[in-house]
């Protein structure tokens, strides 16, 4: 597994798998198109070339909540964490709202993740659908 802990406790992931990660996310993009499927769709044709790609990646991951040190009895769901250090949300929406960050920037705080990206299937090229999120240290967002 390619990933690499910082003194913050923020899981770092290597660029070669997120380079791997996001030529999936075009592949399927060129495959299935940018419209007329749900997000759903979309997470199974991930899974399915991420595998292919020999990567680690978990669909629907359950991200459990705390409030005030206590594990809540319930929990978020990212959509997919790949290699146990990179975490993608795919969406297929006409634009990324402020909330669906602050989501992901939580997601990623929960999971320890210093990195992630929304895959935004609803755009005509994949690359304009391609927005990265970074949590930590030197967040770059």
């Amino acid at each position: 597994m390619e990933r690499e802990h910082r003194e913050s406790n923020y899981t770092e992931c290597s660029e070669a798998v997120i380079d791997r990660g996001l030529t999936c996310a075009t592949l399927v993009h060129k495959k299935l198109g940018p419209a007329g499927s749900n997000e759903s769709v979309y997470r199974h044709a991930m899974i399915v070339e991420l595998r292919r790609e020999g990567l680690q990646a978990q669909a629907e991951v359950e991200v459990p909540v705390y409030y005030d040190g206590v594990r809540l009895p319930v929990a978020f769901r990212a959509d997919i964490t790949v290699e146990g250090c990179l975490l993608l949300e795919l969406k297929s929406v006409e634009a990324i709202s402020d909330l669906l960050f602050a989501q992901t920037n939580n997601y990623l705080n929960l999971l320890k993740f210093r990195r992630g990206f929304f895959l935004n299937f609803n755009v005509r090229l994949m690359k304009l659908g391609i927005k990265r999120v970074s949590v930590g240290p030197e967040k770059d967002n």
